[in-house]
């Protein structure tokens, strides 16, 4: 599979069996799949969501959110333990307007799937772990 490197953003070939072995960048040493959720800006998005084959899970959030504040714990903790199987991403909607203007962000948090650079699923409002894993086992 392809990973993008959530550092230097080059791209890494990683077979699915050694995922759980911790895989690092070949070009910069970064681990490829450590379970942090990314800061994504509008210059990184499309290089790290368009090139990925694994899923990769985008919180759209502001930091005046109440909700999105008491789902950035849960946000961390389901992207530690499904880390081999999704990337998880965040997106500051007060930064990144015009990104979040361009995926039709109405409300925060919404929640959304990318495969192969493309949305295959959203979901508005926050969740907690069982009810935010749930629903990221249907991708």
């Amino acid at each position: 599979m392809n990973v993008v490197c959530p550092k230097c953003f080059a791209l890494n070939r990683v077979p699915a069996e050694r995922a759980e072995q911790g895989p690092k960048c070949g070009k910069c040493a970064t681990p490829l799949l450590s379970g942090v959720p990314l800061e994504l800006t509008a210059d990184t998005f499309a290089r790290l969501v368009g090139r990925s084959e694994l899923p990769v899970v985008v919180d759209f959030w502001a930091p005046w959110c109440g909700p999105c504040k008491m789902m950035a714990p849960v946000f961390s903790q389901v992207a530690e333990t499904l880390k081999t199987r999704m990337i998880f991403a965040k997106v500051d909607t007060e930064r990144e307007q015009a990104l979040a203007g361009q995926h039709g962000i109405r409300s925060i948090p919404t929640l959304a799937v990318f495969r192969n650079g493309a949305e295959i699923d959203r979901v508005a409002g926050a969740m907690d772990a069982a009810n935010l894993k749930s629903w990221l086992q249907r991708h």
